[in-house]
């Protein structure tokens, strides 16, 4: 047994061993939880650093595509020569693809029946192009001319519009040197002899007169130097079509096949199928009202006595492939060839009201009768459409801009992409 002041000390001593362990114990958790607390405030500053310095990836990924929009207008608009044929190519070998199939089917070899597609549409467009080349020269020389008559025309208007003007007496020689003189209205004077009117100098013109000589020179000389660019682009045009009706199927189909990550492969090309079927038939039946609208005016024109009634009816024929925008540009190219055959008188609106009565037969009945309501388009978004793409490609993007956005339309149904934006545009007025 322990002596009793023995186990005191004893006691003593493990209890100041106990209160050093409790201290060090201390010491250590109130440094750890100093270090802890110091490693979350480095941990929050340094994210809120790369907070500061990181883009946010929304914002990236929207610049990054608002600088490929930019870059493809940009592309687009400054190699529109090479664009236009490509895309003109496409289109018209989608709308004939169909029938090549279908003569496929029979037997017939898709080199034979693109040849003959090329040949049944190529010609008939020749024999009318050397019909209609002698009164489009005509016209294309009479464009300084026809400038020349209208502004005489707006002179001799604007003369007979304007207020006349009361005769004022001419103060003599003698009044205007000596002043105002009371006695001289009772003196008797000489007639004065009558002067010669002030001729304008040499070379003077009138110069509206003068700008539209020179604005008709200018798009003659335009037109000249156009026609080699509009030479190679035809060809480009033709070998394309020739190129994509015969290899453009088997490339497709291999396209499909030997990439890995296509899904879906059959639904694919039941899609594509689709797509230029749909596509080839509202082209012809769009192609068909036009030409017969053409017809109708160049009759009804001819009937009137309106000079080349079959060209102004092929020029509406045309610009009918732009809707709103092609017959109002129309009804303005028949008021100046009113102008220039009739003058200006009640005359002159004949040609352009003929063609208002046709368009408004054509537009209100055939057009939603035989293409329905499942190619509507809604008018405010396709003048949008069509406004684009004349300030993108000119004259070739007017014309090109409806079926580009009908074949726009059809991708977008078969593959169910975009379904807000076909909602937008088929919604009605």
């Amino acid at each position: 047994m322990y002596h009793p002041k023995c186990l005191t000390l004893h006691q003593q001593f493990i209890h100041s061993q106990t209160n050093t362990l409790r201290y060090k114990v201390r010491t250590i958790t109130r440094s750890e939880n100093r270090e802890q607390i110091n490693y979350s405030q480095l941990r929050m500053a340094v994210m809120a650093g790369q907070e500061e310095n990181t883009v946010n990836p929304l914002t990236s990924n929207s610049a990054q595509r608002w600088l490929l929009a930019l870059a493809m207008l940009y592309t687009l608009y400054f190699a529109r020569s090479l664009f236009i044929p490509v895309v003109l190519a496409l289109l018209l070998a989608s709308v004939l693809s169909p029938l090549v199939n279908q003569a496929q089917k029979r037997h017939i070899p898709r080199s034979v029946s693109a040849f003959v597609l090329l040949a049944l549409i190529g010609l008939p467009l020749a024999v009318l192009g050397i019909e209609l080349a002698e009164p489009a020269q005509k016209w294309m020389k009479r464009l300084p001319e026809l400038g020349m008559e209208l502004s005489a025309e707006f002179d001799s208007l604007t003369s007979s519009l304007a207020p006349a003007k009361a005769p004022q007496p001419e103060a003599g020689p003698e009044s205007s040197d000596r002043g105002f003189d009371l006695f001289a209205w009772f003196r008797d004077r000489e007639p004065e002899p009558d002067r010669p009117p002030a001729k304008a100098s040499n070379g003077e013109q009138d110069p509206l007169r003068a700008q539209l000589v020179k604005g008709g020179i200018e798009v003659l000389v335009s037109l000249l130097g156009a026609a080699p660019i509009l030479l190679v682009q035809m060809l480009t045009f033709l070998v394309l079509v020739l190129f994509q009706l015969i290899f453009g199927k088997r490339l497709y189909e291999s396209a499909i096949e030997l990439f890995p990550r296509m899904r879906e492969k059959r639904r694919a090309v039941l899609a594509v199928t689709r797509v230029q079927r749909e596509l080839s038939r509202y082209v012809l039946t769009v192609s068909l009202i036009n030409a017969g609208l053409a017809i109708a005016t160049s009759l009804v024109l001819w009937l009137l006595q309106v000079e080349d009634a079959l060209l102004w009816g092929v020029v509406v024929g045309l610009l009918n492939f732009a809707p709103y925008i092609g017959p109002l540009a129309a009804i303005c190219i028949l008021g100046v060839a009113g102008l220039v055959q009739f003058g200006f008188t009640w005359a002159a609106l004949i040609p352009g009201f003929a063609y208002f009565c046709v368009n408004l037969v054509e537009a209100q009945f055939v057009t939603p009768l035989v293409l329905g309501r499942h190619m509507r388009l809604n008018p405010l978004i396709l003048v949008l459409w069509i406004i684009f793409w004349g300030w993108l490609w000119g004259a070739a993007g007017v014309l090109l801009a409806v079926p580009l956005l009908v074949s726009l339309k059809l991708v977008a149904q078969q593959f169910g992409v975009l379904d807000y934006w076909v909602r937008l545009i088929q919604a009605r007025a």
